[in-house]
């Protein structure tokens, strides 16, 4: 009664009070102080309890994992497997929930196979239970049996079904359940959109959006989170422009979709709106000042994503690994040798282990510094088991920049032990070569890069018109405007010669291998 009208004082004197407690008086006050996320008071009252039962052993799995702290059900719940108590729908429900949050595929068998022994007939909430986990725990197929040997499905046995195909990243088998389901929900359809746009179908994504909107359904704070992110990743940024006034329209603003609005201004290129957006952000969180610091980096502003960097310390901001990448890559734009040196070092300060790709923006550092031996240096010196794959790229960029020969070889050598397939090793190594003027050797790596098969993957540019992006690439005649374009960058390359930029040539490069192809 207490707990209904949120009086957890008045509550705890209750319980304080009884003259003989029992089981069941226990339960009640577990489940109050779950009710108020006071979970180490519940994790002592349960320790006190002489005999729990199996309601204390649900109450506290079900409590724990509603407000995140899985690991701590898991033991909860292995402590119930000690003490030899049968498990129930409601045990199954919230260790299944668990196992999900921490992808623990063996622990989930385990469970799965404790309901068969024990012949628990599953029925929806269950069967949904276990789909999901199976699904976000890698292991779709499973989920798919257990799926179709349900008597009766509803939106969710469905929806969990579809998610579990998107975090396997097989879309084609989310889309074709998707195409099948007799109804959907706006869970349903934002699953599939985050599904596309977490593995690269931004621009399927974007169009499932519309669709959704043809339908007449309202988007989620987190359908929106997920189409911001598919403009991101394309550089849409008119498209997230129209989102943002939609979001605005709906009244639904929150630290999410700030941080959300924030990513995609920054990787569009627009940092006046995404400091804006930050300002006015009523609350802040980490992922909020990580992102800024890592916008700011990425298009050239390197002062202010320090400046941002020192004021999220001085307002007491808890700091990870991405801030440090954040800051360490603005170094590394601008030449911040010192000040990137120092921000390495002051990792450990705030309980941040360096991990490889620190190790890599210092490097990358050193070397557009030409302290290529200093980089070396820091490689030797990186922690054994590290994937040192980044950090001899970043040190064979280095050596391009600064035509160190020497050093160069002993990087490529490293690499193409380290990743054999990747062609754009040889490439780069040939480049070097060929800034130097060593073109017998230059021609040896390319002879070795096409003995080897390999081929070099296709870069292209792109820019968006109209909410459509249109991509540029070598020797592709695919556009409808090729001869437009074409002659549209024969006067740019002419006004360019007349400013006085020279090329840069060598005879691994053929000239007139500018081209286009369109995506929409």
């Amino acid at each position: 009664m207490y707990a209904k009208c949120n009086s957890l004082q008045c509550a705890q004197n209750a319980f304080s009070e009884l003259p003989n407690k029992n089981t069941h008086s226990f339960n009640a006050m577990i489940s109050v102080f779950t009710q108020f996320g006071f979970f180490s008071n519940a994790r002592d009252l349960f320790d006190e309890m002489p005999n729990p039962n199996l309601v204390s052993y649900n109450s506290m799995i079900s409590g724990l994992t509603r407000n995140g702290y899985c690991k701590d059900a898991i033991d909860v719940f292995k402590r119930m497997q000690c003490n030899g108590m049968l498990i129930d729908k409601y045990t199954v429900v919230g260790t299944a929930t668990a196992c999900a949050s921490l992808g623990a595929l063996e622990l989930l068998r385990q469970l799965h196979s404790a309901v068969v022994v024990l012949g628990l007939e599953l029925n929806v909430i269950m069967c949904n239970a276990m789909i999901d986990a199976y699904g976000k725990c890698g292991d779709p197929d499973t989920a798919f049996g257990i799926f179709c040997r349900m008597c009766e499905r509803d939106v969710v046995s469905w929806t969990s079904m579809v998610v579990g195909y998107v975090w396997s990243s097989r879309i084609e088998r989310a889309c074709w359940l998707f195409d099948m389901m007799p109804v959907k929900n706006a869970v349903s359809w934002s699953a599939l959109i985050a599904g596309m746009a977490q593995n690269g179908h931004g621009d399927k994504a974007l169009d499932i959006f519309v669709q959704m909107q043809v339908e007449g359904l309202l988007p989620t704070p987190s359908t929106f989170v997920s189409v911001l992110s598919a403009c991101a990743d394309l550089a849409l940024i008119e498209r997230g422009k129209q989102l943002h006034g939609h979001i605005i329209r709906s009244d639904s603003l929150n630290v999410f979709m700030f941080n959300a609005l924030i990513d995609m201004y920054a990787k569009c290129g627009d940092m006046k709106s995404a400091g804006l957006l930050f300002e006015e952000m009523p609350e802040k969180d980490t992922i909020s000042w990580n992102t800024l610091i890592t916008g700011f980096a990425q298009n050239g502003y390197g002062k202010e994503s320090l400046g941002y960097f020192q004021k999220m310390i001085e307002l007491g901001f808890p700091t990870n690994h991405v801030t440090f990448l954040g800051v360490l890559s603005a170094c590394s734009h601008m030449g911040f040798v010192f000040e990137g040196h120092r921000v390495f070092h002051l990792m450990e300060e705030h309980g941040v282990r360096p991990r490889s790709d620190h190790y890599a923006l210092l490097i990358d550092l050193y070397g557009r510094n030409n302290k290529l031996e200093e980089a070396l240096t820091l490689i030797q010196k990186a922690p054994v088991g590290s994937d040192q794959i980044g950090m001899w790229g970043a040190l064979l960029g280095g050596c391009r920049l600064h035509e160190d020969l020497d050093i160069a070889r002993r990087a490529a050598e490293a690499l193409l032990k380290l990743e054999p397939a990747n062609s754009g090793r040889y490439i780069m190594l040939s480049n070097i070569y060929a800034a130097a003027g060593k073109w017998h050797d230059a021609r040896q790596v390319r002879r070795l890069l096409k003995e080897s098969g390999l081929r070099k993957e296709e870069a292209y540019s792109w820019l968006e018109v109209r909410n459509a992006r249109h991509g540029f690439v070598a020797k592709d005649k695919s556009h409808a405007q090729t001869v437009e374009i074409y002659d549209m960058v024969a006067k740019l390359a002419k006004h360019m010669g007349e400013a006085g930029y020279q090329p840069y040539n060598m005879d691994l490069f053929y000239p007139g291998e500018v081209a286009c192809s369109y995506n929409q």
